[in-house]
């Protein structure tokens, strides 16, 4: 048995010890905007925030989870209102077919937390790791830069 603290919610859960946290949001607790990707660790797809730091849950066991804080896309948003950055992506048309995009987003809400006054260069950077087959990473960067002007209350 183990405990984990997922979007602000505690679950007690019976999971093999070899069970990956990526199996366990996905199968266990159905959040299902945690993606399946490589499953090697190399796309991004399956990343959430673990005490707010992206990982690639598909690397992670979900044993090595417990006494963490983790975050899943679902758990971005806080009381009915978007994350600026989900707002963001929405608004730039930066989610095509929207496979990379929890990841993504996730990844961009860490880096935003650590660096909230980012160039596009330092962006660009930081979402390396996820990969994006559809858009071409301009239109996710334009998103992130309207999330940190946005954070800093620059409306644009």
């Amino acid at each position: 048995m183990i405990v984990l603290n997922v979007n602000g919610r505690e679950y007690t859960l019976d999971v093999p010890e070899n069970k990956t946290l990526l199996e366990v949001l996905r199968a266990d607790l159905e959040l299902t905007g945690v993606k399946e990707g490589c499953d090697r660790g190399e796309c991004g797809a399956c990343t959430v925030l673990v005490d707010g730091k992206p990982f690639r849950s598909c690397m992670l066991l979900a044993v090595e989870a417990q006494g963490k804080e983790i975050t899943t896309i679902e758990g971005l948003a806080k009381n009915g209102q978007l994350h600026p950055l989900q707002r963001s992506f929405i608004e730039n048309q930066a989610v095509q077919c929207g496979f990379c995009t929890p990841g993504m987003v996730l990844t961009a809400s860490a880096f935003l937390a650590e660096n909230p006054q980012p160039s596009r260069e330092d962006a660009a950077r930081a979402i390396s790791g996820n990969i994006c087959r559809c858009t071409g990473y301009t239109k996710i960067i334009d998103a992130i830069m309207q999330a940190s002007q946005r954070q800093q209350g620059v409306e644009t």
